[in-house]
């Protein structure tokens, strides 16, 4: 019969064998993948097997997905996979690369990590949030509860970007995907991070466990990292197709239509009733996505100053503007258009979103001014 404690002592001295490191993926141009990616890695040099522990599994075909993720309900799951191999032709196959750091840790530490990856396992589900709980946040804070001491971090100075300047570095080649990101995120956004809030991001979070260290109980200190391995070498990038046009561009487009409207009213002495309807019912519909997401559990889309210009109240005065009867709508959205480039102050905007303000401001002028 096994004591406890000879079991005990059988599995420390197994995990002598035994390398963990963190593997970071970079972006590639999957619209998912922009923000690279975390994941734990196991390797038994005794047995030679290897373990993939990875945080941003998801299941796109669950019931309500776009809702749910939309709410900030969506949940992803903790799956384990021999197949680094096929994980690393994968990210290959992008043109991404893929490093590891192979962490300093002790052999109590990493028994400590395998029993929290197998109690993990067992309930692999979690709340999925994008800034705070996260394929990159979830391997950094098991890793840091299984460590006996406490793993410090160098700061890096005069560096605390927000969580959009952070977002914008990731989506600086995808316009469209950097104007949606900017369109549903408010005020929160635009915070200084602290470091620990800036690990939500893969390449960040490597940053910082290349300068980190442990402090043991006994004031013994010692680097996180011990070396790098580079499992995929930085490749050429997959080219994706995409709108042709940047959303500036269709924006500028968008304020030359409306000038020549202006000017077309002013000189036929009329005015054009399906215009005002038309970016009624395009402002309104936005601005129903943007009110609904001052309800969901992302943190930082409430408080958007964004749907004072895409204003869902405007769908209310569209059988109005049909009937051709005077309305205060136009009142109204003077007001929150003001109000909305006063808040430029405190709330960076999407790209463009000034002009389409801009654009609204000249047609609550023209209406104001209605002789017609």
């Amino acid at each position: 019969m096994v004591t406890p404690v000879r079991a005990q002592d059988d599995a420390l001295a197994e995990m002598d064998s035994v390398e963990v490191g963190l593997l970071t993926c970079s972006p590639h141009n999957e619209v998912y993948s922009l923000y690279g990616h975390s994941a734990l890695h196991w390797h038994d040099l005794r047995t030679g097997q290897h373990w993939v522990f990875n945080y941003g599994v998801f299941d796109y075909r669950k019931p309500h997905f776009v809702w749910r993720f939309i709410m900030g309900q969506t949940d992803y799951r903790l799956e384990a996979t021999t197949a680094l191999r096929a994980w690393c032709d994968y990210y290959r196959s992008w043109g991404s690369s893929v490093e590891e750091q192979v962490l300093n840790l002790t052999a109590r530490e990493k028994l400590r990590l395998n029993q929290a990856l197998a109690l993990n396992l067992q309930q692999p589900e979690y709340r999925y949030n994008f800034f705070f709980d996260n394929c990159s946040t979830r391997p950094r804070d098991i890793l840091e509860r299984s460590i006996e001491g406490k793993v410090t971090y160098s700061g890096r100075l005069h560096y605390a970007p927000t969580f959009r300047e952070m977002i914008h570095r990731c989506t600086e080649d995808h316009p469209w995907a950097a104007f949606g990101n900017d369109l549903l995120l408010g005020l929160r956004a635009d915070q200084a991070t602290t470091q620990r809030e800036r690990q939500f991001l893969p390449q960040d979070l490597m940053w910082d466990f290349d300068h980190a260290t442990v402090v043991g109980s006994d004031g013994s200190r010692r680097p996180l990292v011990l070396r790098r391995v580079v499992h995929v070498p930085l490749g050429q990038p997959k080219p994706m197709g995409g709108f042709p046009l940047s959303p500036l561009v269709s924006i500028l487009l968008f304020a030359a239509a409306s000038v020549a409207i202006a000017l077309y009213e002013h000189l036929r002495k009329c005015q054009l009733w399906w215009w005002d309807v038309l970016l009624m019912a395009v402002t309104g519909v936005a601005g129903c996505l943007l009110a609904l997401m001052f309800f969901s559990e992302h943190p930082a889309t409430s408080s958007n100053l964004q749907v004072l210009v895409l204003n869902p109240l405007s769908l209310l005065f569209i059988p109005a503007v049909v009937r051709r009867r005077r309305t205060r709508w136009f009142r109204l959205s003077m007001v929150f258009v003001l109000l909305f480039l006063v808040g430029s102050l405190w709330q960076d905007y999407a790209e463009g979103m000034e002009i389409v303000a801009l654009c609204l401001l000249l047609r609550c002028w023209i209406h104001r001014h209605d002789k017609y």
